[in-house]
């Protein structure tokens, strides 16, 4: 029965693979207006690991080897919105993020 399951797992993520977009093997990142990446789209510069000012973004989605650290102040400020602190956000390779509060700034790791 084990053997037969396991031909069973596999074939699903198979499937799964060969289902992917013929785009999805590029590296990008992208912040997006809306929470779970909708609304308008403002894509990552990846080579550039300068902090970077952006228009509001409720959520973000990266599909890249960096990760990429989200700052609810401009200017890379750590903290809550308005505040000082150590507050911030790392949106780590391979993952997506809705934000509690508008992200405003970044830095590519």
């Amino acid at each position: 029965m084990r053997p037969a399951l396991i031909a069973a797992g596999l074939t699903v993520l198979a499937s799964m693979t060969l289902a992917l977009p013929a785009h999805a093997s590029g590296e990008r990142a992208t912040f997006y207006s809306g929470a779970r990446q909708t609304g308008t789209a403002h894509a990552v510069d990846l080579a550039n690991k300068e902090c970077v000012n952006i228009a509001p973004a409720k959520s973000a989605s990266n599909i890249s080897s960096s990760d990429i650290e989200v700052f609810f102040n401009a200017n890379c400020q750590k903290g809550w919105p308005g505040q000082s602190g150590d507050t911030y956000y790392v949106l780590g390779s391979l993952h997506q993020a809705t934000y509690p509060f508008d992200a405003v700034s970044y830095r590519v790791r």
